[in-house]
């Protein structure tokens, strides 16, 4: 027992400190070579998506499969926990948890961006800015926000809650692997939670520097606040403090609070732009949504061409996919955190559907709305988006009634989004360097707090939105196989345990 409590001080000192000096050493190549960490970033990123796309893909495919086998399955009803537990959180806090820990921001930044951008381009040689072109726009903006992405971090997040919260194990990545795993000290282990800190620390910088940009946008927007890299380091410092004061406060006082005002706020904003904008068309424009997305899911989950060399799969599906997985280590890890007591069975449909629902409805509300200005309205938002991403969200809500206040609305939000994420951010840091603990300590947390803002300042100076996004799938082609495992690895508990039932049972 003696060894064993060493080997995890080990473990644990070389999560924290290997971990920790890979993300110093990132943000010093950014601060003092910013275009080589942006043209490394860019090779980096051509080469994952040109050798692998197709991996990516099929095990995104996967799955979803595996989601509802588990989830239709007579596994369905074992739960996150002990028999006996209940859920801690009622089921509106826990969703809206799952916002803010998740892609509460990129749904917000690019609720209008997206879908304008299939308008100009349809993927299907469309006629731009033509109404095929907005169907598609609406298609496929439904399609990359739905249950595809949503399905990586529920088997991350379904793996870590069954083998900590059933089995007691730790809550870290790594502990998923304990079933296939001979030799529980081998350096696999601590390699892979180590790439979990850093798949954590690089995607949430990601999100982190995204929301600043589009914070900048409108506020130069609304504001003429200059739109430079000095004032998003500013923000950026604002930002630190207050996800930091959010820190102090812990998971069921600032997390939980922070993430029920960002659900009320997000469908608040969703029904008013509903209401004022063009109602009937934003309907009729989800229905047809709904259906294009049930027609042609199979066709758009496996989009390579590989006879025409056409990359818009690479720069659009691939890239998601590759994102979302980057990302998945923290998203995971925190739904686990907050889903004990919760079966297999409703945490599937929990955080595959609803997340997936909603971001579906925000882009047909948002993009809906944007497109039927350019279309029969003569506002040229399009032009807006090619000049400014950060921008378009505000110039659409400008030419509503009460623009200038869902303006105000939709900073502040973004601002909450941020603060919730980046908050949610270190307590998984936290635990993933401190062994898997349920309560991280605040020096932790502040650690990690201090370095996710430098990451998000070295991307925003070195290499801008592109730079931002490429540098988080540094994690993502590592981290497929390991999610695979992850897949493989409960499958395996699961019949194990099945097993053991049917043996209690028979000698009863």
């Amino acid at each position: 027992m003696k060894k064993t409590t060493e080997d995890n001080r080990i473990n644990l000192g070389s999560v924290f400190w290997v971990s920790m000096i890979i993300t110093v050493l990132f943000v010093i190549w950014g601060a003092f070579a910013p275009d080589s960490l942006a043209n490394n970033a860019n090779i980096i990123f051509a080469f994952t998506t040109n050798n692998f796309g197709w991996f990516y893909l099929i095990s995104t495919a996967f799955f979803i499969v595996f989601c509802f086998y588990l989830a239709l399955s007579k596994y369905g009803k074992i739960k996150l926990g002990k028999d006996e537990d209940k859920p801690k959180y009622s089921f509106f806090t826990w969703i809206g948890m799952l916002f803010s820990a998740g892609f509460g921001v990129g749904l917000v930044f690019w609720g209008v961006a997206e879908p304008m951008m299939h308008f100009m381009s349809p993927p299907d040689g469309s006629v731009s800015q033509s109404p095929d072109a907005a169907r598609i726009a609406i298609n496929y903006s439904m399609f990359h926000w739905g249950i595809h992405q949503w399905a990586i971090f529920t088997v991350i997040g379904l793996a870590i809650g069954y083998f900590q919260f059933r089995k007691q194990a730790k809550g870290l990545i790594s502990s998923a692997f304990d079933p296939i795993l001979k030799n529980k000290n081998s350096i696999l282990k601590p390699t892979i939670d180590v790439l979990a800190v850093i798949a954590t620390i690089t995607g949430v910088a990601t999100s982190l520097g995204m929301g600043i940009l589009q914070i900048n946008g409108g506020l130069s927007y609304l504001f003429s606040t200059p739109n430079t890299v000095f004032t998003q380091l500013l923000i950026i410092l604002a930002l630190l403090v207050l996800y930091l004061i959010s820190t102090t406060t812990g998971l069921d006082r600032g997390i939980k609070v922070l993430s029920n005002v960002n659900l009320t706020m997000a469908l608040g904003i969703m029904i008013i732009v509903l209401l004022l904008g063009p109602t009937i068309f934003i309907l009729n424009g989800f229905t047809t949504g709904i259906g294009d997305y049930l027609k042609n899911s199979i066709a758009m989950t496996f989009p390579l061409n590989p006879y025409n060399g056409d990359n818009w799969a690479m720069d659009w599906t691939i890239f998601y996919w590759a994102w979302v997985i980057s990302w998945s280590p923290f998203v995971g890890t925190f739904v686990a955190r907050v889903s004990r007591g919760r079966t297999i069975r409703e945490f599937v449909f929990g955080v595959l559907i609803i997340p997936g629902s909603v971001a579906g409805i925000w882009m047909a509300i948002f993009g809906g709305t944007a497109i039927h200005m350019e279309l029969f309205q003569g506002i040229a938002i399009s032009e807006y988006v090619q000049t400014d991403l950060t921008s378009a969200l505000f110039l659409m809500l400008e030419n509503l009634p009460l623009g200038y206040i869902l303006s105000i609305i939709a900073i502040v939000l973004i601002i909450t989004f941020l603060i919730t994420s980046a908050d949610s951010a270190t307590f998984v840091l936290g635990m993933m360097t401190t062994n898997g603990s349920l309560n991280p300590t605040f020096a932790i947390k502040i650690i990690w707090g201090v370095l996710l803002a430098a990451i998000a300042g070295v991307l925003i100076i070195s290499s801008g939105l592109r730079g931002l996004q490429t540098a988080s799938l540094l994690t993502a082609l590592p981290f497929t196989i390991i999610s695979i495992g992850m897949c493989y690895s409960l499958l395996k508990s699961l019949l194990n345990e099945e097993v053991e039932a049917k043996k209690v049972k028979k000698a009863a």
